[in-house]
């Protein structure tokens, strides 16, 4: 089963059609999920990334949860296991495009900062991003289950877990979209809007043209989508983050140029060229 949301045609293991993830920027794909075991664990990122510098190595963040245990976990296993997890969903590795744009991101907007975990979380979770569709096409204020993560994960993927693990896997899907702000409630969870804010619209962006994506099109692509705002919101947005420096964004009618010089190393834009 295919599923459009903006420019990603998702399949069911979360790739797109005409679209590359291509994995030497961080993406991934393919059969594996996170939310196996865990959510998108916003709380235990936060502490860790709140924790280290942003100039922190793969060694650094490996020390602070197994070594100085910053997210107090007591059994060294519980260490290990969300430090595979946090490792697996977010990079946690300067060298990894898609986590290094994150962390700086991450610095300079506490507001998005969900979102901006949602975007991260979305390109490197294939089962992830294909349960978008659930949210995306569910109206703002309508009443979403985890019921509903379950019949999108069996009609995509019918023998993929047993039954109890997929409600489980959906349990846990549903939480990491109420964790970006997606979802709103505890008992009950309503389709809501997420912050969308400069920051995050330059993430989406840059993870939009990460993908082989350029000019106008990069505001149609799925990553755009999650940030749930309108076309005109979102060229306001993308024009403050270039005031803020982090883009560069031009727009006069219906011509649109956003540039990432200022995020991406020359090796990175060398590659990009290359795969264009």
């Amino acid at each position: 089963m295919v599923i459009a949301i903006g420019l990603v045609r998702l399949t069911s293991e979360g790739d797109p059609g005409g679209v590359s993830l291509p994995p030497r920027f961080g993406f991934r794909s393919g059969g594996h999920t996170v939310h196996a075991s865990r959510s998108i664990m916003l709380a235990d990122l936060g502490q860790l990334l709140d924790s280290t510098p942003v100039s922190a190595t793969y060694d650094d963040y490996r020390v602070a949860i197994m070594e100085e245990n910053v997210l107090g976990k007591r059994i060294v296993s519980a260490r290990l296991w969300t430090w595979k997890r946090l490792r697996e969903l977010y990079g946690l590795d300067p060298r990894v495009t898609v986590f290094r744009c994150f962390r700086e991101f991450w610095e300079v907007d506490s507001e998005g900062r969900p979102l901006l975990a949602m975007l991260c979380a979305c390109a490197r979770d294939p089962l992830l991003r294909m349960s978008a569709s659930v949210i995306l096409q569910a109206p703002f204020d309508a009443i979403v289950t985890s019921v509903d993560f379950v019949d999108a994960i069996r009609a995509d993927a019918p023998d993929r877990f047993s039954p109890a693990s997929l409600r489980a896997v959906a349990h846990r899907v549903c939480s990491s979209w109420r964790q970006s702000g997606h979802l709103t409630g505890t008992k009950v969870r309503r389709r809501a809007r997420p912050i969308a804010s400069p920051a995050a619209t330059a993430y989406a962006l840059l993870l939009g043209r990460l993908t082989g994506v350029r000019g106008p099109l990069l505001f149609s692509t799925f990553w755009m989508a999650l940030l749930d705002a309108p076309r005109e919101g979102l060229y306001d947005l993308a024009a403050q983050a270039s005031r803020r420096g982090w883009i560069d964004f031009r727009r006069a009618g219906s011509v649109v140029d956003v540039g990432f010089s200022k995020l991406l190393t020359p090796e990175e834009q060398e590659a990009l060229h290359e795969s264009d």
